[in-house]
């Protein structure tokens, strides 16, 4: 018999007086490994409620105090590693390994974002130092906790990037209402099953899962909300920002990275990479190298080279830590295969792939895309990757900086002036040279700018966006 987990509210494990739950279905195990609840506006209220009061006591706290919670949180995600693998595997069809180590990254980023933390100074400033001013005055800024904190966490890292957002705002003195994605729920209620045996004050920390439709709009537009900090789809993330109005928000959405090979790129590098970032976990990471723009000259080689390490990877069950294993849902599957299927009507060539058993997609190259095709411009989220060959590296420069997102890309080169040059010019917050786009490490700053996000995370500035400068000045009676 399939489980049915509770959702977390001052410190108590719950079901929700709606008598509704959510069926969590596996991707691969084509069966239901889950029920989450289907809480109420009101059941929202009451977290939110307790939160915010909650949040008071918790902020008083001393910082060493707060750490000691964090601390032991990631020492129970360690002891329950191989169960909270399994989870993840199981209801988001990540493979195993990948789960292990996300779980490990976790504990990490935990434990990183607590000595941030600890090691945080304040400010002080003496009034003479501005022209005119007096050496009578004095300030003291210091950052304090914004309140209360909406986390949103997506599907395909259920247990870092929620972490990601929960760590820095607890550490901080906030209180949070975190939501997982729901896909995914299981995997959160999980890790918060952890965190809640270090007693964690009641309160503190508030777990809701239910139906977008019903309490989605009300948790942004809550008006005890301080802060939205969220991952996920472009289409809902300026959805919240409509709603949220006057909060602070920070948002990592969509990504339609490129890699832009030069003529004098190292092939062998160049095809490994890209290969990696396109298509671990099935291409279902934001970060992912979603359009290769090459140099004509090479096209034949690179393609070449790329086609022989994607024959390589492994297609199947993520129990077997296969690299191409069924995308989430049917829909996703569906979706990637219209791009596909349009990029084929419009004279792609199909170089490798193409084949579908229900929502697996086989890994799939696509050449001579042109900017007439959908996949040239929309984000997969799936194991398919478009070749567009360019004449020259301003046409690539051109094609990258036309998307309406704007995450990451990759250059190949092995001229650093060059490479330097063109990241300079790519409309992304981030660049990677002779390597695959992509996250971490955790506490590099991680920007999407247009469409692919709103603020900055990594954990130096998750601290930064959760907390507020407060000053005080001190006037000094000489």
């Amino acid at each position: 018999m399939e489980s049915i987990y509770q959702y977390y509210s001052q410190g108590i494990w719950k079901k929700s007086e709606s008598g509704e739950t959510v069926e969590i279905q596996s991707p691969y195990l084509k069966k239901t490994i889950g029920f989450v609840q289907a809480l109420t506006q009101e059941e929202v209220d009451q977290c939110i409620q307790g939160a915010k009061e909650a949040q008071k006591s918790w902020a008083k706290k001393s910082i060493y105090e707060r750490a000691h919670y964090l601390q032991a949180w990631a020492d129970e995600l360690l002891k329950m590693k191989e169960e909270l693998a399994t989870t993840v595997m199981q209801e988001v069809g990540k493979a195993y390994q990948d789960a292990v180590k996300e779980v490990e990254r976790t504990v990490d980023l935990i434990r990183y974002t607590v000595d941030e933390a600890i090691h945080s100074r304040g400010q002080s400033l003496n009034g003479e130092n501005f022209p005119g001013g007096s050496r009578s005055k004095l300030a003291v800024v210091e950052r304090v906790p914004l309140g209360v904190i909406l986390a949103i966490s997506p599907f395909n890292y259920p247990v870092n990037l929620a972490a990601a957002k929960l760590a820095p705002a607890l550490i901080t003195g906030n209180s949070v209402i975190f939501k997982p994605a729901t896909q995914g729920s299981i995997s959160g209620i999980k890790m918060i099953e952890a965190l809640a045996k270090t007693n964690l004050p009641a309160g503190v920390l508030n777990l809701v899962t239910g139906k977008g439709s019903v309490i989605g709009d009300y948790l942004v537009e809550h008006k005890d909300i301080s802060m939205v900090t969220f991952t996920g789809g472009t289409v809902t993330g300026e959805r919240i920002a409509q709603k949220a109005k006057m909060i602070p928000l920070v948002m990592e959405l969509g990504g339609k990275d490129p890699a832009i090979v030069c003529e004098d790129a190292n092939l062998k590098l160049a095809s490994k990479q890209i290969v990696s970032g396109a298509y671990s976990y099935s291409g279902q990471r934001c970060t992912a190298i979603k359009r290769v723009l090459v140099h004509d000259s090479v096209a034949d080689e690179l393609l070449s080279l790329i086609k022989l390490e994607v024959e390589k990877l492994s297609v199947g069950s993520p129990e077997e830590n296969a690299t191409i294993v069924p995308l989430i849902d049917q829909q996703a599957a569906d979706f990637v295969q219209g791009l596909i299927d349009d990029a084929l009507q419009k004279g792609a060539t199909l170089v490798l792939g193409g084949e579908r058993k229900d929502n697996l997609i086989y890994p799939t190259i696509l050449d001579h895309v042109t900017k007439e095709m959908r996949i040239a411009w929309e984000e997969p989220f799936g194991p398919v990757l478009p070749i567009i060959r360019i004449s020259s590296l301003e046409e690539g420069i051109d094609i990258a900086n036309a998307s309406e997102y704007g995450l990451q890309a990759s250059v190949f080169t092995q001229n650093i002036d060059q490479a330097l040059t063109i990241a300079r010019k790519l409309e992304t917050g981030s660049v990677q040279i002779n390597g695959r786009t992509e996250r971490g490490p955790d506490h590099f700053p991680f920007i999407g700018v247009k469409k692919s996000g709103l603020g900055i995370q990594g954990v130096r500035r998750s601290i930064d966006s959760m907390t507020r400068e407060k000053v005080i000045v001190l006037n000094i009676n000489e």
